[in-house]
């Protein structure tokens, strides 16, 4: 008797089918989860911005008194995050610069028991799957 080893045709075929269906589902998601870590880095860059507007804050006593201007926050555009601004009361606004998943967030300081606890927030009708965790 003729003993044959390896695997056959059909089997080769079968696996390569099975590889192409976990694919087929595993890529969308990948996609997704790059967006959101380019998206993600806005909000790392953001964090120097929340230090300056937590400073300006203590040092004047009071958040109505923080803005753009007195803070001496100054940002450079990086690969993925397009601006950071600063407004009244230390609102900050971070804009990424993604292709095809442009996310706008604001960052919103409020006083509690002297410190400051920041609430992040998205518009309307942004895709949820493009956005940290943080914000959703």
């Amino acid at each position: 008797m003729k003993q044959h080893s390896g695997f056959t045709l059909i089997e080769l075929m079968i696996v390569i089918a099975i590889i192409g269906i976990l694919v087929s589902i595993a890529l969308p998601a990948y996609l997704d989860y790059v967006a959101r870590a380019k998206n993600s880095e806005c909000l790392n860059v953001a964090a120097s911005a929340k230090l300056s507007v937590s400073e300006t804050a203590q040092d004047r006593g009071s958040l109505s008194l923080v803005n753009a201007t007195n803070t001496g926050y100054s940002f450079n555009p990086s690969s993925y995050c397009a601006d950071i601004d600063i407004g009244a009361r230390g609102v900050i606004t971070a804009t990424t610069s993604t292709p095809n998943s442009s996310v706008v967030f604001t960052l919103r300081p409020t006083s509690a028991a002297g410190s400051l606890e920041w609430d992040c927030s998205v518009p309307g009708g942004t895709d949820l799957t493009l956005v940290p965790a943080e914000c959703r």
